[in-house]
């Protein structure tokens, strides 16, 4: 079928959701937002609440790498399953402008903490969450600015866009997962360092930060399922089809009558 064929049949008729995707995505939102109202909670109530001038200044940075880096980089990710019959650009452009915020908000909260360890003296860098936590946060700006380039900058080919996206979408999901490790690594860092020993007799801050910890993982495991969903992936509008028809006739050679 070449791109001439699909003008000539008129643009494609929407294709309709899976039946159950809805529900999976309406689950994913639940728990995320039920996991950054629970980081919240958490911090009002056992560690004083949230300030930047004072010594709550370190509450920002949980806070912020939960909003940016879990909730709203799994909703940027979900946005080509949500989103199936929109425009291929706008769903693109909503899709950085997701990692955009996400990348703002946790810029925030990586200055909170390296500023609240200044203020006290405290050395920065030495545990596995905080090198995890630099690592992530550099993977994701690589991956944004990246994607910006091949995706959204008009330079880049179509050829090129089409050998780059499966890396694309790998690395996306893989910094996604590696975000909910080093968030479950914090959590446990906080709880050790506060709690102590007393974090084995069931105290009820170690109880409520157990139970946010079993959400930050269900969260990735819902989106990370959506994600996998052969069959729940975007279908290819008439445009995209066309394109890629195009593509495989210059790189294969075949004709386009022979499709």
């Amino acid at each position: 079928m070449s791109s001439s064929r699909l003008s000539m049949e008129g643009p494609a008729s929407p294709a309709p959701a899976p039946g159950a995707l809805p529900y999976y995505v309406a689950f994913s939102q639940l728990l995320g937002l039920t996991v950054v109202a629970m980081t919240g909670a958490w911090l009002g109530m056992y560690r004083g609440g949230i300030a930047w001038e004072s010594a709550l200044q370190f509450n920002v940075h949980p806070l912020c790498m939960v909003i940016g880096l879990v909730f709203l980089q799994g909703d940027a990710l979900l946005v080509y399953r949500v989103f199936r019959n929109e425009a291929k650009r706008t769903t693109k452009v909503l899709h950085g402008l997701l990692h955009v915020f996400a990348f703002v908000i946790a810029l925030v909260g990586l200055v909170a903490v390296f500023e609240h360890h200044r203020k006290k003296g405290y050395a920065d860098l030495y545990s596995l969450h905080s090198w995890c936590g630099i690592l992530v946060f550099a993977l994701f700006f690589a991956q944004w600015l990246v994607g910006f380039s091949f995706f959204l900058f008009p330079g880049a080919s179509f050829s090129l866009r089409s050998r780059y996206r499966p890396q694309h979408v790998f690395f996306g999901a893989a910094i996604f997962l590696l975000s909910v490790a080093t968030a479950l690594l914090g959590l446990k860092e906080a709880l050790l360092f506060e709690l102590g020993t007393k974090y084995s007799t069931f105290e009820p801050e170690g109880v409520l930060a157990n139970v946010l910890g079993l959400l930050l993982a269900a969260f990735a495991t819902v989106v990370l399922y959506i994600l996998t969903r052969a069959d729940w992936k975007r279908p290819l509008q008439a445009e995209e089809q066309a394109l890629s028809m195009d593509f495989k006739t210059l790189t294969e050679g075949d004709s386009p009558s022979s499709q």
